[in-house]
């Protein structure tokens, strides 16, 4: 078994992890690094999420082509279902760089409430941690694929396969600038509204 991919998601995850604590605390350079991370953040997050949208419209117009080139002529289209299926792909790797920075996507909403001081910063290091190996095993393996697929055409669109599997270390990327974001300036309005 390979334990490369493990070995430097681990060791970047450390590293990363690190450089966040040090950064949120602090005046000086931390909180050049922060501004720097948070202003990166916000181009990513807004390039994502217009990248989803867009993706997402794309999905209905060809869905919406499909149902009338299948129904109303009886002829239907070669293409539109397998544009339909990439672009929900990558809508879905997308949003989860916009859900991250919104700590929507996964949370420890009671023990975070319930904890406070050195505690809950401990828990939001290990939330950042988890999430940031998460997504670095998805780069990893998700490059893998792309690579591997890249000579192979999806049916219908007869375009590379890896055009599909590119959305996931892509998506990774994004999410991972989210999540540090996320850990340096936390959003989480609906678990503040939340009974």
């Amino acid at each position: 078994m390979n334990v490369l991919p493990l070995q430097v998601t681990v060791g970047a995850t450390l590293l990363t992890v690190a450089v966040a604590l040090w950064a949120a605390s602090g005046d000086g350079a931390r909180a050049g690094l922060r501004r720097a991370i948070l202003t990166a953040d916000r181009y990513t997050t807004a390039i994502a999420a217009l990248l989803a949208s867009l993706a997402l419209t794309v999905a209905v117009f060809a869905g919406g082509w499909q149902v009338v080139a299948r129904f109303a002529t009886e002829t239907p289209s070669v293409w539109s279902e397998a544009l339909v299926r990439t672009a929900l792909i990558w809508m879905a790797f997308l949003g989860i760089a916009v859900a991250l920075r919104a700590g929507a996507l996964v949370s420890i909403d009671v023990a975070h409430r319930y904890s406070s001081g050195a505690m809950r910063r401990a828990l939001e290091a290990s939330a950042l941690a988890a999430s940031l190996s998460m997504l670095g095993i998805m780069f990893w393996f998700g490059w893998m694929m792309a690579e591997r697929v890249q000579f192979q055409e999806m049916a219908g669109l007869e375009v590379s396969m890896s055009w599909g599997y590119a959305a996931i270390p892509i998506g990774a990327v994004f999410a991972m600038v989210g999540v540090v974001a996320h850990f340096l300036d936390r959003r989480s309005e609906e678990l503040e509204a939340a009974v």
